[in-house]
């Protein structure tokens, strides 16, 4: 049975590097932010090991950021996290939970200083331009709210810094991990970034101005035939793997940072004005029965978790999974899910209620062994 066709409309917007994904033989794309993400080129074995092994060029344009400029543009931002942004330098990246006034997770974005009373904020998939436009607008704030023409392209995989080097300088081996600097390409500078939503090291470069775009993807392969470069994607086994997060897959508005594991992001007695830090104390002074943890779960293949399975101990509930799939790496299926608390500790033996029957399990502490 084949799979259903997506009907794409101007709702469903392109990015400035489609054409060059398209070249490169797209198999797969999803919905993020009202744009096309990439999730597939060969299969999800191959773009996992070739991502382990070598290095490649991802089109997250979809990782649209949201500019907030003006007097007001740091009051505006901390309303939002629960993080402290006091130490949010030019140069450093913040991984910053977003939360409503119940401290539930709207988005974890990255965010960044990229000039005085100039920041950026790439969002995961949920509107925060309206969120934060509302919040502007409610509080009376002195600040620009817009979605700049920047869109993020991705260099990811154990050869990045050889690719990067070639194409920007060997100065990119010098930025820090969550740090940024700006470099030139042509006429222009670009925001690049030692970050990206995978473990195996590499960078994204913010590419501001669409007509640059395909300019800088043709610029990493001409350089890059040697290290295998090719097209790539996140890939879910490997983020599942590594414990990275997909907000709305395993997070939604109805958990929170502490429930996400998120805690050491939130700083109760630092980020005064975020709209969900009241909330926030009153869990973190009864504590929070469940948490993200990460699942080995036995038998063949696991199917796609689109829906959350269930999880028991001793045939009472105990949680569910939120993401799952088998690592052709590790051989045996890895998983996230939401487990309560009495059930949470490493080591602990469930049971999945996957859409399949039902599979043995356990609670593990990453890495995966």
């Amino acid at each position: 049975m084949s799979a259903p066709l997506l009907s794409c409309s101007r709702r469903l917007r392109r990015t400035p590097f489609s054409a060059r994904v398209e070249a490169a033989g797209i198999r797969a794309y999803t919905v993020y932010n009202h744009m096309l993400l990439p999730t597939s080129f060969d299969t999800p074995a191959s773009d996992y090991f070739h991502l382990k092994t070598h290095v490649q060029v991802w089109d997250v344009a979809c990782e649209r950021q949201v500019q907030v400029k003006g007097r007001d543009a740091l009051k505006l931002v901390q309303m939002m996290t629960p993080r402290s942004l006091a130490k949010l330098d030019y140069g450093r990246c913040f991984y910053t939970p977003f939360v409503d006034e119940n401290g539930g997770m709207i988005n974890d974005p990255v965010t960044l200083k990229v000039d005085e009373g100039c920041y950026w904020i790439s969002i995961a998939d949920s509107d925060v331009l309206l969120l934060a436009k509302g919040l502007a607008c409610g509080a009376g704030l002195n600040v620009e709210v817009c979605e700049p023409d920047v869109s993020p392209l991705a260099v990811q995989g154990p050869k990045a810094d050889d690719l990067m080097a070639r194409a920007f300088g060997e100065q990119v081996r010098d930025i820090g991990f969550f740090r940024f600097e700006r470099l030139a390409f042509e006429d222009t500078t670009f925001v690049v970034a030692r970050s990206g939503y995978s473990k195996q090291g590499g960078f994204e470069i913010y590419v501001e101005g669409s007509e640059y775009a395909e300019a800088v993807w043709d610029a990493l392969f001409a350089v890059g035939a040697d290290l295998k470069v090719r097209a790539g994607c996140p890939n879910s086994i490997e983020r599942i793997e590594s414990g990275l997060l997909s907000h709305g897959n395993d997070m939604t508005i109805e958990d929170t940072p502490f429930e996400c594991g998120l805690g050491k992001y939130v700083h109760l007695d630092k980020a005064e004005g975020c709209i969900g830090l009241e909330a926030l104390r009153r869990q973190a002074a009864r504590g929070h029965a469940r948490e993200i943890c990460s699942l080995r779960i036995d038998g063949d293949a696991v199917p796609g978790c689109t829906e959350p399975w269930p999880v028991e101990v001793a045939g009472e509930p105990a949680g569910y999974v939120t993401s799952a799939a088998w690592s052709p790496g590790l051989e045996f299926n890895v998983a996230l899910g939401m487990i309560n608390k009495p059930h949470w500790a490493p080591g602990t033996a469930v049971e999945v209620i996957a859409i399949d029957g039902k599979r043995p399990g356990t609670v593990v502490a990453l890495p995966f062994e």
